[in-house]
């Protein structure tokens, strides 16, 4: 009879919690869109669900061009290219790095190759064996192995070590054809995390990127994996490695969001109680995220990550005037935190983004209304 309460109380619980869990990192339900209640997103010209682009966090149209002539000509030279004429200074030579890096790999998964097919992604190989000494090849080498350890082996098993291992010389190798170059060592932080490098040979590693770039957001948030409790770290060393990234922040950028972004890795896994979201310490990071975002530059590639992360946080609490702002600016792409964490990172977007448009509309808010 006990259970029985109690199943019964769980399925009261369920009817009263809007919005409620779905699964880890608190997706939410909603009603069907023919619903007679249903806000229509596409009445503030929102990208159709299965139109949204979930490979990058934002535009980058040279790169979007490049990598469709990559994958459908299988030449690398297009990518080489782009790569050569990318500063070292900045963000978006890594960013472009992960994207190719990401494309061999997937190529890949989808075509393992056998008996009188090459295997996907082999543009790639071509580049290394044709131009050995092209710094660019080289990074996205050693990236692309980085995502096979992730994608294709277990953690600890002599699998993943054997290529991360490989890894780690392909960064070494990239590293010594740009020394000025920080994305190489960026690469190492995720090879870092993987072997579990010591906490004095990590902070080596992280010496020499802030050494070459000491304002990189991607090193930045690349950084904060290692210092997590779910890996090398605690809460507090993270709390702590993001709020000192912070306090240091020169003006106009976007390491004001660091704090976010930690709290985010650091969600209890079912978050039952709203006023969690409304809490000191889930506050305090938005109004810093916030600031970051209205202080960059538009142009600043790392925006769109921030701009994301906020309408997950801003919609959990409530604010949908404040989502729906970030959200004008971010429509289309869905590349980045925290949509890439589900199994369907367009369509746990498409919720969030219902959600926010629903609680706009239910406050008085309408298309006419949304300043852009």
């Amino acid at each position: 009879m006990e259970i029985l309460w109690v199943l019964i109380a769980l399925v009261m619980l369920g009817f009263v919690l809007l919005p409620f869990l779905r699964r880890r990192r608190g997706a939410v339900g909603l009603v069907s869109p023919d619903h007679p209640d249903a806000a229509d997103p596409a009445n503030y010209g929102f990208v159709r669900e299965e139109e949204l682009d979930i490979r990058m966090p934002g535009p980058d149209q040279d790169l979007l061009d490049v990598l469709d002539v990559v994958q459908r000509s299988q030449d690398y030279r297009a990518a080489q290219q782009l790569l050569a004429g990318t500063e070292t200074e900045g963000e978006r030579r890594w960013q472009r790095v992960q994207a190719f890096a990401g494309a061999a790999s997937l190529e890949l998964a989808r075509r393992p190759g056998g008996v009188g097919e090459a295997p996907g992604g082999q543009w790639l190989r071509v580049w290394r064996t044709e131009a050995p000494k092209d710094a660019g090849g080289a990074a996205v080498q050693a990236e692309f192995l980085v995502q096979q350890a992730w994608r294709t082996a277990t953690r600890g098993t002599d699998e993943f070590r054997i290529i991360m291992e490989e890894a780690r010389s392909a960064c070494a190798d990239a590293a010594l054809l740009s020394p000025g170059d920080p994305v190489p060592y960026i690469v190492e932080l995720s090879v870092a995390r993987g072997l579990g490098y010591s906490r004095k040979d990590f902070e080596q590693l992280w010496l020499k990127i802030l050494d070459r770039d000491p304002a990189h957001m991607g090193a930045h948030l690349a950084a904060l994996h290692y210092w997590c409790e779910k890996w090398h770290g605690s809460r507090e060393l993270a709390y702590s490695f993001a709020e000192a990234a912070a306090a240091r922040a020169p003006q106009g950028s976007l390491l004001a969001a660091m704090p976010l972004f930690a709290v985010f890795e650091h969600l209890p896994e079912v978050t039952l109680v709203s006023s969690f979201w409304q809490s000191e310490v889930v506050t305090k990071a938005m109004h810093g995220a916030l600031h970051a975002v209205h202080s960059a530059r538009p142009d600043d590639p790392m925006l769109a990550h921030a701009r994301h992360l906020l309408v997950f946080f801003l919609v959990r609490s409530e604010r949908w005037a404040e989502a729906m702002s970030q959200l004008i600016h971010i429509d289309g792409h869905v590349g980045a935190l925290p949509w890439t964490l589900s199994e369907d990172p367009a369509a746990e977007f498409a919720v969030y983004r219902a959600l926010a448009v629903a609680g706009y509309e239910a406050n008085g808010g309408s298309p006419a209304s949304l300043p852009h």
